[in-house]
């Protein structure tokens, strides 16, 4: 068997082509434009590379965007301050403050100071709680995307066997969640889990835990859909995921390719949850 590519990249254009459409319509009904806020706190290149993704695609489906900069210099206070006048701007519906923050910053802090209705990243502690108990909620990006994902290839996680490698607050725990409401049979998995046990019962497996090709081609149950959510660099510079692909991918049906699969997921589900902020506010 040889798997199907999950091409995310082709998806999530579908996504924002979507939220396009619907950016049009809400200018034209209802005069309102969504705007998106980043704040990026000091020279971290990965983030740089992250926001400028970030950018591009809300200037592409019509939002406003706006970056806030400060120095990696800023205080605890200084940087509340920020997140307090985003929240009080009408003109911005969605807040994404770009993590990591430098050390000497509470990050778990800055996230709650964001009003839980501007929260484009879904990491409010109250959306992740609405999010545990079923109750509408902005969604974490990534685990929403994986969603989106599975959808497009047709697997319904109804009555299927779900495994989670992974438990973060990011994407492990909200992606349990999310198949959990869709009906899967759930399993999360950790670092005192047995893996090759646990891979082997999945129908459908996500794996995120950043450590390059954790997860064996060998493992994997025959006609599973794999979801490799990590990016690793390679000491000779190649890109690779949380699983071994080649392997993998002579007996899954669908994979996501690194990189290519969940990436773009992201940015484009940061996107939709700007844009449900933005009609939820001029209601």
């Amino acid at each position: 068997m040889t798997a199907q590519l999950i091409d995310g990249k082709a998806v999530a254009a579908r996504v924002r082509a979507e939220i396009k459409e619907e950016v049009t319509r809400l200018k034209a009904e209802r005069g309102i434009t969504p705007g998106l806020a980043v704040v990026r706190v000091g020279e971290d290149p990965a983030s740089k590379v992250y926001v400028t993704g970030k950018k591009k695609a809300a200037e592409e489906v019509g939002f406003n965007s706006w970056e806030h900069h400060p120095d990696e210099t800023i205080t605890q206070e200084e940087l509340l301050a920020l997140v307090h006048r985003l929240n009080e701007d009408p003109a911005v519906h969605g807040i994404l403050v770009q993590l990591p923050l430098p050390k000497h910053l509470d990050a778990d802090a800055i996230i709650s100071a964001v009003k839980p209705e501007k929260d484009a990243d879904g990491f409010h502690p109250l959306n992740a709680g609405n999010l545990l108990l079923g109750r509408p909620a902005t969604r974490a990006c990534t685990p929403w995307g994986v969603m989106r994902l599975l959808e497009e290839v047709g697997c319904n996680p109804a009555g299927k066997r779900a495994v989670v490698v992974g438990r973060s607050n990011i994407v492990g725990k909200p992606q349990a969640l999310m198949l959990l409401q869709k009906d899967a049979t759930v399993t999360v998995c950790h670092r005192k889990s047995d893996l090759p046990a646990e891979v082997a019962q999945a129908d459908i497996l996500v794996v995120a835990v950043g450590v390059p090709e954790l997860v064996k081609g060998a493992w994997i149950k025959p006609g599973a859909v794999v979801i490799d959510v990590g990016m690793n660099r390679k000491a000779d510079g190649k890109l690779v995921g949380d699983v071994e692909f080649a392997a993998a991918a002579e007996r899954a049906s669908f994979i996501t390719p690194v990189p290519g699969g969940v990436g773009p997921m992201t940015i484009a589900m940061l996107m939709k949850n700007t844009l449900e902020a933005a009609q939820r506010a001029g209601k």
